[in-house]
């Protein structure tokens, strides 16, 4: 298992955090701002060649309730120029709450809303690849048996 990049899309900010080497735990990385989907395509390009990522895990916002609206078309429309860019898997992952879950965590950690507003992106990219790899990893682990 190799290196995976997850990634929080937004309009104006971009967050992405890095697996380790096994894929099993997630850090968060950088924000990049939004200065057009083939731009920041090509900077992830940089980022997958610079930390050898073998997998893209892509936030899709879908509501709570379920339905798909403009912020998945808009995701989705992002993943199709991603694709031009780069060579490696993109998986799409449902972000659920992902954002209350970082801001929710920072408040109980003791940031400030100004300090929180300049580390969400990144913390949500963070709980967003954790979440996938949760989900992933534990099917792998040899004699790993799920709760009943």
């Amino acid at each position: 298992m190799g290196c995976f990049l997850g990634i929080d899309y937004g309009t104006k900010r971009i967050g992405l955090a890095i697996s380790d080497e096994t894929g099993q735990i997630a850090f968060p990385l950088r924000v990049l701002q939004n200065s057009g989907q083939h731009r920041v395509a090509e900077e992830i390009n940089k980022i997958i060649a610079e930390r050898k990522v073998d997998s893209l895990v892509l936030g899709l916002p879908i509501s709570l309730n379920g339905s798909r609206g403009i912020a998945v078309e808009n995701v989705e429309r992002f993943a199709e120029v991603l694709k031009k860019h780069v060579n490696i898997p993109l998986n799409f992952w449902d972000e659920r709450l992902s954002t209350k879950i970082a801001e929710r965590a920072m408040i109980e950690g003791g940031l400030r809303r100004k300090r929180r507003r300049q580390c969400i992106d990144r913390a949500t990219a963070q709980i967003i690849l954790q979440s996938y790899l949760d989900a992933h990893t534990k099917q792998d682990v040899p004699g790993f048996t799920s709760p009943r």
